[in-house]
């Protein structure tokens, strides 16, 4: 294993942590924000930080970059209003952060579906457990999902368009300014949806600016900035692998964080997710494990 692999996936663990903890700076600043109003603040200010670092980039891209990166942005900006209102109703973390990973299955057959790209075999076998993990979730308490996994649903299928047109806009555009656009966009999205259905806060408070200061800095712009030059040290594959721990360290997190219990179908269902996750990047787990 060469000193840049070795770099980069002690990176990407870190990388994988800070998304974890992100869920439960989260949680903890929706204690006092409303969700879109959150969510809002924290990308925006978030890709204005990532804007002023990323400046000389954004000011020499063309009218057409600008326009594919805002283009994401859209998506991006639905998925993670959809994600904050699912973190707003959840009860569980860890079962929250396996549903919104099963975006990651969901990018194979939507590539079919909509640009007919052929997708690997792995699909076929991740793709149904990742659903029967989910079924497993839904129906705990029988046929009557909870809002909360519905909002997750809905992000993970979200998330999965983004990241299809995130690789092309990627192709032809710098990955600090194509971020720090689809960032800002998903403020100027959430909070004008916020300005009209939520009541904001009258003032400030020291725990709202503590969590939302460590949403931005730690959970996003540190986190991104981390993710960006470890994936640069090493390959997609192989850095898709890794990512892939996030729901992992989620729900051990929540589980000491919010003293989280699951029960045993709860378990058994994100176990069949997690697989789903393992069995759609197989080809790249098994060359980690191999080489």
């Amino acid at each position: 294993m060469s000193l840049h692999s070795t770099k980069a996936d002690g990176l990407l663990i870190i990388v994988t942590l800070l998304a974890a903890i992100s869920w439960m700076f989260s949680k903890e600043a929706l204690a006092e924000f409303p969700p879109l109003l959150f969510i809002g603040s924290r990308f925006l200010l978030a890709g204005l930080l990532l804007a002023v670092v990323g400046s000389q980039s954004l000011r020499l891209l063309s009218a057409q970059q600008w326009r594919s990166s805002a283009a994401v942005g859209v998506f991006f900006g639905v998925a993670m209003s959809c994600w904050i209102m699912g973190l707003f109703y959840t009860t569980s973390l860890g079962e929250g952060s396996f549903i919104t990973s099963m975006a990651v299955v969901f990018v194979a057959p939507l590539c079919l579906l909509f640009w007919g790209d052929k997708p690997p075999a792995s699909t076929w076998v991740a793709l149904p457990l990742s659903i029967t993990g989910l079924a497993l979730l839904a129906l705990e308490n029988g046929f009557n999902p909870e809002a909360s996994q519905l909002f997750f649903f809905i992000a993970a299928t979200l998330l999965a368009v983004t990241f299809i047109l995130n690789g092309r806009a990627a192709a032809n555009t710098p990955a600090l300014a194509l971020s720090a656009i689809q960032l800002s966009i998903v403020g100027l999205i959430a909070l004008p949806l916020s300005l009209i259905t939520e009541t904001w806060p009258s003032a400030v408070t020291q725990n709202m600016g503590l969590w939302l200061t460590l949403s931005v800095v730690v959970g996003t712009s540190a986190r991104f900035l981390l993710q960006t030059y470890a994936q640069g040290l090493t390959s997609p594959a192989h850095a898709a692998v890794i990512m892939i721990l996030e729901p992992i360290w989620t729900a051990s997190i929540a589980a000491f964080w919010f003293d989280e219990r699951m029960s045993t179908q709860q378990l058994l269902g994100c176990a069949l997710i997690f697989t789903s996750l393992l069995a759609n990047r197989w080809n790249a787990v098994r060359t980690l494990f191999c080489r």
